[in-house]
């Protein structure tokens, strides 16, 4: 059936009560097959790109397929469920089925056909293979590896000849930097902005600039000023210079030091030990065992290396945990976590890869840790608050298991009283070459 009609998407923004500020009218109005949103935090991405998704599910055809991706299902579901909330409250007449669980929602059309939008996860890309796209919106589109991109998202669209956008804060000069790039008059099919969050009408400036006095200067340019930099987000540095090591076997009369981060739900049980030159020598990571055969397992390899001493995650389920180790004869220190003590271990850890005092094993010998490593980093969420952790969808376990055993190292046996550092990270820049705004602040976990 050919298209007898064409959306007018002014009209259909007006009947449901949307208002584009002018920067989001400029990417609705784009005809481009590739468009790219680098703009910071609060600026109307999300928004923007529902509508967008919902105003081609509405266009007149037989049949229509669009996808809303994301790295993981949680960020997925910010656009989709943006999409669903919108289609309840004003379409709900033109909606033929929903299913929460499938992530699923299909519309009756302008045409009488049927669209169907998915959200779909990009952490496994198995189920990214398969049909032909009209559209695809790609949240987060920064945080995505650039082979889901090249590989998996970007040929879903050429049978159909259909269309992206792409939203996200930047970070870093990835992909999405060249993909930017090309929307900046090198490419006819591309068109990109890039705009900072204060160019939101309905944001405070105000409050927005005092996000620049507590926050590291990089951190602002590219959370809230949309900002291209290398490194901005980053917590540790020189982890490629300080990963020249390898696996070591005990050696006898040496005293090693270790850290174990406990599974919690998906994660992993991570084991790292250090022999006394800092050097990391051995590290286990297992998850969906368990526990007596984790127990077995961890008392094995601290066995070897000749009893180590291990400091361990002892908050919640860990107490438990934490008890049995000591009842399997293991030299074990309870760490709580709390957001003081774990922005100690960080603190520290940071301090011994700035100044190179600490061997990591070399990236083809422990991908893991240096991918989490490399990943952890500063991010501003949504709501504006900072934290600090492990990209959403990934794991720090590596990195929280390097801490402790690096925490037990600069502590002599007989003196495991956990000290809580209460000065803020920000003030460590001066010892280590590190440099923040003058505001700064101490590290949060949330």
């Amino acid at each position: 059936m050919p298209k007898l009609l064409q959306l007018n998407k002014r009209a259909f923004f007006e009947d449901l009560d949307y208002e584009p500020h002018a920067g989001q009218w400029e990417v609705h109005r784009s005809s481009a097959r590739r468009r790219v949103v680098a703009c910071g935090v609060r600026w109307g991405k999300t928004l923007c790109a529902a509508m967008e998704g919902l105003a081609a599910a509405m266009e007149p055809s037989d049949r229509s397929i669009g996808w809303v991706v994301a790295p993981t299902y949680d960020l997925a579901d910010r656009v989709f469920r943006k999409i669903v909330l919108i289609a309840t409250r004003e379409l709900r007449h033109r909606i033929v089925d929903m299913s929460e669980s499938e992530r699923r929602l299909v519309l009756r059309n302008l045409g009488g056909g049927l669209s169907e939008i998915r959200a779909k996860s990009a952490d496994n890309p198995v189920s990214l293979l398969g049909e032909g796209l009209d559209w695809l919106i790609v949240d987060e589109a920064s945080r995505l590896k650039p082979t889901i991109w090249q590989s998996h998202l970007s040929q879903r669209l050429i049978d159909k000849q259909g269309w992206a956008l792409l939203i996200s804060t930047p970070k870093g000069k990835g992909y999405l930097y060249d993909l930017y790039r090309r929307g900046q008059g090198r490419d006819e099919g591309f068109q990109s902005w890039n705009y900072p969050s204060w160019t939101n009408p309905i944001l405070n400036a105000e409050l927005i600039e005092r996000e620049r006095g507590r926050l590291p200067e990089a951190v602002f340019r590219q959370e809230y000023g949309a900002e291209f930099l290398e490194g901005a987000g980053a917590v540790f540095r020189n982890i490629r210079e300080c990963a020249t090591g390898a696996w070591e076997a005990p050696r006898s009369g040496e005293t090693y030091c270790a850290g174990l981060d406990l599974a919690k739900t998906e994660d992993y049980t991570v084991l790292v030990i250090l022999n006394p030159r800092k050097e990391v020598v051995f590290v286990d990571r297992f998850h969906r065992l368990d526990w007596s055969i984790q127990i077995e397992r961890i008392k094995a390899a601290l066995d070897r290396f000749n009893q180590a001493r291990v400091f361990v995650d002892s908050t919640g389920a860990g107490e438990p945990i934490f008890e049995s180790l000591r009842r399997a004869n293991i030299n074990a220190v309870s760490y709580p976590f709390t957001m003081k003590s774990k922005a100690a271990l960080v603190d520290n850890l940071v301090l011994l890869l700035e100044r190179r005092e600490l061997i990591l094993p070399r990236p083809e010998v422990w991908p893991e840790g240096i991918d989490e490593l490399e990943a952890f980093e500063f991010s501003v969420s949504e709501s504006g608050n900072v934290k600090s952790g492990a990209p959403s969808g990934t794991h720090d376990d590596c990195v929280m298991a390097l801490a402790l055993a690096a925490w037990a190292a600069r502590r002599p046996a007989g003196q495991d009283q956990v000290a809580i550092v209460t000065r803020p990270w920000y003030q460590l820049g001066s010892a280590s070459g590190l440099r923040f705004s003058e505001g700064g602040f101490g590290l949060g976990f949330q």
